[in-house]
């Protein structure tokens, strides 16, 4: 008899209220290590002469056996990175390559390249995105700080900021078969993309209006250059790929950085255009957070107007922001690709011809008679069907490129 009582089964804990006992994972032996010499293709190492010393004979001894470590599984590695958060959006609702690196931010690094994995701010929470090896590519998050929350609220504050953030509540697959039902050319895009998941996002406006002012007449190298100074204003959220990444900086921190200082970092006149929109939204009546925000519920006109008032901002600019942050989902910012798509699609009797601003808005109205309500995301379709491979690549790649590539979706003049 031994001297310890026998352990309870994990059926009596249970009704005695215990804990179950926790099974002590027992590590798998490793596998034998191979035979140091084979018999038919190698000899034993010569046997030192009598008298050699003992330090020149343990050099000739042959190495001790490595000892096989076992393989750790890919997956296995994933959950010690943390815990992967499912989100309701396959592959084909939201491609991360056709979403995230095409025009509409500038604000997510790719911090991994096998398995693809984005990683970037909303609001206060840091979160990597990437598709989960599924049959249907459903795209998780990975939660890198705690957002300001209470532990056990994190996950959930995040899923639903990120939810936001994504537009998932608009369902893609069902947009797309009605604008390929539209229009053959979309028809076509469509089956070159894949068939889906490239979205409009829903950005926070604040964060959305300095991007696009950064964003004037610019490539893309020096507006994620610009755009990153301006996220380096706001609070640290952590380090993730070798990046450090910050919660987009508020109005009134904005509005405390000087002219110089952003001309000294490389904005050229955009500084001025930064400082006085700062400094406009903080003496909106409620803040400038509120005015922009109050913007979601106006008509389109009345929103490009009122955008059109901050300084640096044009029609084009002011109807990517509409797009990409107002819920203004018809609105289309016209840049030469999108030109190119009217004049030799939608309206071809316009072909040879100069983009003006009163063209502009004839675009415009075209786009939202052959698409409706949702005009935008398929223009925003269209517009990555310009792109060739080579952009859409140099697109994903953050701050590796060496040859700067233009964006022509960005800046105020109506000719880019």
């Amino acid at each position: 008899m031994g001297c310890h009582p026998p352990l309870p089964t994990v059926a009596a804990a249970a009704a005695a209220g215990m804990p179950p006992r926790r099974r002590r994972r027992v590590r798998p032996p490793l596998p034998p290590s191979p035979p140091l010499l084979s018999s038919t293709t190698a000899t034993p190492p010569p046997t030192p002469p009598v008298g050699t010393p003992k330090s020149e004979a343990a050099d000739r001894r042959p190495p001790p056996a490595r000892r096989r470590l076992p393989l750790v599984s890919a997956a296995a590695v994933e959950e010690e990175d943390g815990e992967w958060h499912p989100l309701p959006l396959s592959a084909a609702d939201l491609s991360l390559p056709l979403t995230l690196p095409t025009g509409q931010t500038f604000l997510w690094r790719r911090t991994s390249l096998s398995p693809l994995r984005f990683t970037g701010a909303v609001g206060p929470h840091l979160v990597s995105l990437s598709h989960l090896p599924s049959s249907d590519g459903r795209l998780a998050f990975l939660l890198h700080n705690n957002g300001g929350s209470s532990s056990s609220s994190v996950p959930a504050a995040a899923r639903a900021a990120l939810s936001d953030y994504l537009n998932a509540a608009v369902p893609l697959a069902d947009l797309w078969r009605r604008f390929a039902a539209a229009d053959a050319r979309f028809a076509e895009v469509s089956a070159r993309l894949g068939g889906g998941g490239a979205r409009v996002l829903r950005q926070d406006p604040v964060e959305c209006v300095f991007q696009f002012l950064c964003s004037s007449n610019n490539n893309i190298a020096r507006i994620e250059k610009m755009v990153w100074a301006l996220a380096g204003y706001g609070e640290r959220l952590g380090e993730v790929g070798g990046y450090q990444f910050h919660q987009f900086p508020t109005i009134e921190r904005l509005a405390r950085v000087s002219e110089q200082e952003l001309r000294d970092a490389g904005f050229g006149y955009r500084a001025k255009y930064i400082v006085g929109t700062a400094k406009i939204l903080q003496a909106k009546p409620g803040g400038g957070e509120k005015w922009l925000a109050s913007l979601r519920t106006r008509e389109l006109p009345e929103v490009i107007e009122a955008l059109c008032t901050l300084p640096g901002v044009g029609p084009k600019v002011a109807a990517c922001v509409a797009l990409f942050s107002l819920d203004q989902n018809h609105a289309i910012p016209v840049d030469t690709h999108v030109w190119k798509v009217a004049t030799q699609y939608l309206m071809p009797e316009l072909a040879g011809k100069s983009l003006t601003p009163k063209l502009s808005v004839a675009v415009a109205d075209a786009f939202v008679a052959k698409f409706g309500n949702y005009a935008g995301w398929a223009q925003n379709v269209l517009f990555i069907g310009q792109l060739s491979a080579q952009k859409l690549m140099v697109a994903e790649t953050t701050n590796t490129s060496t040859k700067p590539t233009k964006r022509k979706r960005s800046g105020n003049n109506v000719k880019t």
